[in-house]
């Protein structure tokens, strides 16, 4: 799942959105987008493991949160088809009115556009977008420091400190019922060897003395 997050914006006012993490980066993406310019523009914001990339053209700003690993061609492909698709979807004064997540209808059409791109996305589209930012200088990459205070940053880092506490519990929980496997087979390994001893002691004491022993009583 390398996109994890995507909206649509007029200004600072989110229009529809897809949330795949339930919140964990609302925060960063209002931040960013009150510090937007005016004008066309795209950027992408780094932080951590994740980038967040953004293409505003005609007053509509396409942004997503992506992992580092799906790089920038592949979200900056998906961003100029998400833009496309919603500005053919609403005309303008939909876009101008609406108020905030008035037009949220649209966020199904964001979710398949998410799932396509991180599946299959098109090759066109992908080498298109390649071109465009080889060939775009100010498409740049800043640091989320930059708009987001320590609070909001660490609110970023929690689902991963989450995920990590999740893992670490169940390595214990893993590393627990292994210790107890293993002390089940020892110990029957030591009840094994316990009743060995005891019947080759047996044996040796009924080769002198009979089987039941009573020869060496007398």
């Amino acid at each position: 799942m390398s996109l994890l997050h995507a909206l649509v914006a007029r200004d600072d006012t989110i229009l529809a959105e897809c949330d795949k993490k339930a919140g964990q980066y609302s925060n960063a993406c209002q931040a960013i987008l009150q510090k937007i310019p005016p004008n066309d523009s795209k950027l992408t914001y780094a932080a951590d493991q994740i980038l967040i990339h953004y293409q505003k053209k005609d007053g509509v700003t396409a942004l997503v949160v992506a992992e580092d690993t799906a790089g920038r061609r592949m979200p900056f492909s998906f961003l100029a088809e998400l833009h496309r698709r919603f500005t053919s979807t609403f005309n303008l004064n939909e876009i101008a009115d609406a108020p905030a997540f008035g037009l949220n209808s649209f966020e199904k059409t964001i979710a398949q556009l998410m799932q396509q791109y991180e599946e299959n996305p098109p090759q066109d589209a992908i080498k298109a977008a390649q071109a465009e930012l080889a060939a775009t200088k100010d498409v740049m990459v800043k640091s989320i420091d930059a708009v987001l205070s320590r609070g909001e940053r660490i609110e970023i880092l929690v689902d991963r400190t989450d995920e990590m506490s999740q893992q670490a519990r169940a390595f214990r929980k893993r590393a627990t019922v292994l210790r107890r496997k293993m002390w089940y087979r020892n110990a029957k390994v030591l009840v094994a060897v316990g009743f060995s001893a005891l019947l080759l002691m047996y044996l040796l004491l009924a080769s002198a003395c009979g089987i039941g022993l009573n020869h060496c009583r007398s």
